[in-house]
């Protein structure tokens, strides 16, 4: 055996360096996938259903708080159709920044630089009132029966880490947070588990 080693001891190490090149290129190609995949899964895409009412154009906002709601259709009908529950907030001249379906899509009605009237009456745990001009309101179609769904509760984490990614985001509440006396939602969220996964 040690007679052969010694013959073809340039076969052998031709065989292992071309073994070490495949084994090498394995790993940079698995690696690549598992890279794009990973980005890819962090890209946030958006349907856009910019809203008419409920907003107000403005100049060179100071956006330090992102409030998290729910909302459905209360009029009967589909409760959770995204065109009937913009057609409740131009009724009632709300809207968010965003929804986010029961399937994880996460549709924008307004832009972050404009304001969008979502918050009403209500104050930061600082006092600062007017939270509408300061604030990016995200609606998640949910129920009081019904909690939302693991899809809504990835996309809102990564809206929320990609916000942050843009402003100094010093408040992250809820509705009730904000309005106690007035509001109670999110319904049947897991708030604290949902902040476990905030950057």
């Amino acid at each position: 055996m040690a007679n052969f080693v010694a013959e073809n001891k340039n076969k052998i190490s031709q065989i292992m360096n071309r073994l070490n090149r495949k084994k090498t290129a394995f790993i940079l190609l698995t690696f690549m996938l598992c890279a794009t995949f990973a980005h890819a899964q962090k890209e946030l895409k958006f349907i856009e259903k910019p809203v008419s009412s409920g907003k107000r154009t403005v100049l060179n906002r100071n956006i330090t708080a992102i409030i998290v709601h729910s909302t459905y259709n209360s009029f009967g009908d589909e409760k959770y159709d995204i065109d009937l529950i913009i057609k409740q907030f131009s009724r009632y001249r709300v809207s968010s920044h965003y929804v986010i379906g029961r399937d994880g899509l996460i549709y924008r009605l307004v832009k972050e630089k404009d304001v969008a009237f979502h918050a009403g009456k209500s104050q930061l745990p600082n006092g600062q009132t007017g939270l509408n001009s300061r604030s990016i309101g995200i609606e998640l179609m949910t129920s009081k029966e019904e909690a939302p769904t693991e899809q809504q509760i990835k996309s809102l984490t990564m809206l929320v880490n990609d916000i942050k990614k843009r402003y100094k985001i010093e408040y992250i509440l809820r509705h009730s947070d904000i309005a106690p006396n007035r509001k109670t939602d999110p319904w049947n969220m897991d708030w604290e588990g949902f902040l476990q996964g905030i950057k």
